[in-house]
Formats: structure tokens, sequence, C-alpha cells
């Protein structure tokens, strides 16, 4: 029965694709971290992973420039939701899952910052066990979140989402509004999209 249920969302939503109409990539899940205000009219929703290059390249360089336009003046909210490509990515995100939530979204930043140290490291556990700890995180608290079975299962399962509901297939995606925009894109292509999803006064 699960396997019918199954085949039959999927079989909608594809034929949903196929008439223009966009899958509910707006709406907000309760594990979500947003950046923002939550109110803010234009969702953009991020899904992206920590090992992942042209990732890195947008945090570091499109982001600020958003988030200064945008996020910060009230008009958008970004979402980051993990879209882990292998095993070190999915512990690197459960590591910022296991942050306070408002130091999330300085994990994130952290760890893109330094991925090419702690992802091409020897040990690239204990590398990330040195960012974790300059977050404020002690040696216990670092093994047992890696230890976490439902939060192991959760990371996976954003994946399995986007992958089944809403089409991703590499990182990093966005929606905005519920439009797709696959890729690293410069900063002039996200500030056109936004600027068409603004609200109409």
């Amino acid at each position: 029965m699960h396997k019918i249920w199954l085949a039959t969302a999927v079989l909608c939503l594809t034929a949903l694709a196929a008439f223009g109409v966009k899958a509910d990539t707006v709406s907000l899940a309760p594990d979500d971290h947003v950046l923002g205000k939550a109110d803010a009219p234009i969702t953009i929703i991020e899904y992206a992973s920590l090992t992942c290059p042209h990732c890195a390249e947008f945090d570091r360089d499109t982001l600020p420039k958003i988030k200064e336009k945008w996020i910060d003046t009230g008009k958008a909210k970004l979402v980051f939701r993990d879209f882990p490509l292998d095993g070190l990515a999915l512990r690197a995100a459960m590591v910022a899952r296991c942050a306070p939530p408002d130091r999330y979204f300085g994990y994130i930043d952290a760890l893109f910052h330094t991925q090419n140290n702690w992802a091409r490291a020897n040990d690239p556990v204990e590398a990330l066990s040195r960012i974790a700890r300059l977050g404020g995180m002690s040696d216990q608290q670092f093994h047992a979140c890696l230890s976490n079975e439902e939060l192991q299962k959760a990371v996976a399962a954003s994946r399995q989402t986007a992958e089944k509901n809403y089409g991703v297939e590499s990182t990093p995606t966005f929606f905005v509004n519920g439009t797709m925009m696959p890729g690293a894109l410069p900063f002039n292509d996200f500030d056109q999209a936004l600027t068409a999803a603004q609200p109409k006064s």
C-alpha cells in the first residue's frame, strides 16, 4: 500500500510539473533554519552540501550581497536545507544542527569558509571537531552529535525529499517563491529573480 501511495504521489507531482504548476517549496517545515524575518514576503530555499565547492562559492561571494539588499531589509528570507552529497557532508550538517539555533548559520559559514581545510584533511572528522570546539561545542557534545541516529536520518531525509518531491539533482539548487534556480548563479541573476518575485503593490 505504501509503495502504491508513493508511486501515485510521484505521478501527481510529475503531472503538475508538466502543466507548469510549482510544487510547494515555499511552506516552511518545523526543523527549517531561517535567515532573516520569518514573515518576509519572498522565500529563498537553498539546497546545499557542505562539501560542495560551488555552494561554498555562493556562501562566500553571493550570499553577503543578497543578505545586505534583500534579507537584512526584510524583503526576503533564506531557508537552508541539507542535500549532503557524501558521508562527510552529512556529518558536517549534523554538527551544524547540533549547535544552538542562534549559532547555526555561524557554523554553516565557518564550514563553507574553511571547506578546503576540513574536507580535504587526512582526518576530516578530527578537523570537524576542531571547528566544533571553536564554536563552543565540547568533545563530548561533538561525539554525541555524530552518534545521533535520528539526526542522521533527518539530514538524509532532507536530500531524499528534495529529490523525490522537488526534482533537485545537484547543489546548490535554489527556489525563489517556488521557482527553481539551479547552480551558484551570480548576484545579478538572483537580484533580477528577487525583484520579479516582489509582491505587486
